[in-house]
């Protein structure tokens, strides 16, 4: 048995309130530079819905992920490299801006400079891409809180694939919020799909990658990944992709996503597993296997084998820590809530969800029942506004069973949790109707309900013998300057340099957090203005000082 570690996420979707907090901030440090204006690493749909990009769950049409050949082994749908290799100069199985949308800003000059006039100027888009005027018909949140609508929902993959008796009843259906990055996959199909070789999974902690230097702009990964979360930057001519804020996790900090996040929805943990059993889980014949299968690819790391193992792998002793107290761990087995997304793409996704559970003491409340008795509860759960058999398309292949017990635990913990809350004595009967116990809730609903900061994130910081493999390459293409045949055409406004990743001193901004204490408006030159800083050259306090030992 080999062990490797990692990093993995888990939101809970009856928390999130769709605010777009997290795609504001991963924009703003991430993608706010020419090329990538229409790139989201982060960005939350809502359910029922199209996506983003436009239907990128229908595979029929995007060939995303794998699936088994004759011999029942794994082969990307895409095609393998005799296909790729046909096919390399012309990769049609890819979304156009139109699937994205063409980002845009507005003509603001005009506001200031037309001339005095009757009617009140107008401001005008203009193509981000083009610097022409354009027409706005679509954004990456364009179905924003229009789930079910007949012009939108009809389009939802996933809506398709359910009965239609479910479609006829689904006008009455609520709607939910399902924030998305890169999965990480344990079997990335983007990795399995670039021909230089320029995606990879850092064996570290898992982190799924691209090197800037290797990347030739194929955009082979693009098709590959089934989530549709690698971009083409058409500036740089290079693809770009979630980094699940790697800089911060090394020095033992959150994403920022998870960071700025209102509903504090996100867990992150460490997870071990065998990565010599990745390929025989995906393979599994049956997709609605393919949950239990993933599951048994991780390994517990209370167990005293897995514990040697680990050892004898080289994973260090406070990272073995970090996976017993990883709440990614206790989420997904000790109180069995996470789900992963769309499984039978067997890329064994790393960003699991806890399905919403909310409205259905609502819909009891209103019909005079009480919305938090567990009989109620329990008896609701078939009848659900939003369709079993959807939730059960998005995160279990279809297999209704799984998601229907996860709502039973959730619905446990609320009716369990209330009589606590009204001064009654704990009922552990309704912890046992949903296999579990009275204490298992209990510390389910502190991890879900009022957990703080260092629960949440249990995050093992990077270790100095692991630097020459996390270290970040600071040289590029030497055609990349601005307008040379590096920079894939004539647009964007940046001068095409790279932008440093390590835009902030990630161990001061770790002691800051830590620290109780207000900042020192003494020490302002030492820092960075993330938000202000649009990515060129090397901005104030981005590097500490050289102190000066001759005083």
């Amino acid at each position: 048995m080999r062990v490797m570690a990692q990093l993995a996420m888990v939101m809970n979707l009856d928390k999130c309130i769709g605010c777009h907090t997290c795609s504001v901030t991963c924009k703003q440090a991430w993608t706010n530079r020419a090329g990538t204006e229409y790139v989201w690493f982060n960005n939350v749909e809502t359910r029922p819905g199209q996506g983003y990009p436009r239907t990128y769950q229908d595979q029929d049409r995007w060939k995303g992920g794998w699936d088994l050949n004759r011999r029942g082994r794994l082969r990307l749908r895409a095609g393998g490299r005799l296909h790729k290799l046909l096919t390399i100069f012309a990769n049609p199985l890819m979304p156009s801006v139109q699937d994205y949308y063409e980002p845009w800003t507005y003509d603001y000059d005009r506001l200031f400079s037309a001339p005095a006039s009757e009617q009140t100027p107008v401001a005008r888009p203009r193509s981000l891409i083009s610097g022409e005027p354009t027409k706005i018909t679509w954004s990456a949140n364009w179905d924003d809180n229009l789930a079910g609508g007949p012009e939108l929902a009809p389009a939802d993959p996933v809506l398709k694939r359910v009965s239609d008796q479910v479609k006829l009843e689904f006008e009455q259906a609520f709607m939910f919020y399902l924030p998305r990055i890169c999965e990480h996959c344990l079997n990335p199909s983007c990795v399995a799909s670039c021909p230089s070789g320029a995606m990879y999974k850092r064996s570290e902690d898992g982190i799924v990658l691209v090197d800037q230097d290797r990347c030739r702009g194929w955009r082979m990964c693009v098709t590959g990944c089934p989530y549709k979360k690698v971009y083409f930057n058409h500036r740089t001519g290079k693809a770009e992709k979630c980094t699940f804020c790697y800089p911060r996790v090394e020095v033992g900090i959150p994403t920022v996503c998870s960071e700025t996040c209102v509903g504090r929805l996100r867990y992150i943990g460490l997870i071990l597993y065998d990565p010599d059993r990745v390929a025989e889980a995906a393979s599994v014949p049956d997709e609605k296997a393919l949950y239990e299968a993933q599951k048994s690819v991780l390994l517990d790391p209370h167990e005293p084998d897995v514990i040697a193992a680990a050892r004898a792998s080289g994973i260090p002793e406070d990272w073995l820590d970090a996976a017993r107290r990883s709440p990614i761990h206790k989420l997904i087995f000790e109180y069995g809530v996470a789900l992963p997304l769309h499984p039978e793409y067997r890329t064994m996704p790393m960003v699991w969800y806890i399905p919403p559970l909310s409205p259905v003491v609502d819909v009891l409340t209103e019909s005079g029942h009480d919305g938090e008795d567990a009989g109620n509860l329990f008896g609701a759960i078939d009848a659900l506004r939003i369709p079993i058999g959807y939730l059960a398309e998005l995160f279990t292949a279809g297999d209704p069973e799984p998601v229907r017990a996860v709502l039973r635990r959730l619905a446990a913990m609320r009716s369990y949790m209330r009589r606590i809350n009204l001064g009654k004595d704990p009922d552990e009967s309704i912890a046992t109707s949903a296999g579990m116990t009275g204490a298992q809730v209990e510390e389910m609903y502190r991890l879900l309900a009022i957990a703080p900061y260092a629960e949440r994130y249990v995050i093992p910081k990077a270790h100095a013998e692991q630097g020459a493999h996390l270290e970040e390459l600071a040289t590029g293409c030497s055609l990349d300057y601005d307008g040379g045949p590096g920079m894939g055409g004539p647009f964007g406004e940046a001068s095409g340099t790279l932008a440093p990743v390590a835009v902030e001193n990630f161990h001061a901004l770790k002691d800051r957090q830590e620290s109780g204490a207000l900042a020192d408006p003494a020490d302002r030159a030492g820092r960075v203005n993330l938000l202000n800083w649009d990515g060129k050259g090397l901005p104030q306090g981005l590097f500490p000082k050289r102190k000066d030992n001759s005083s």
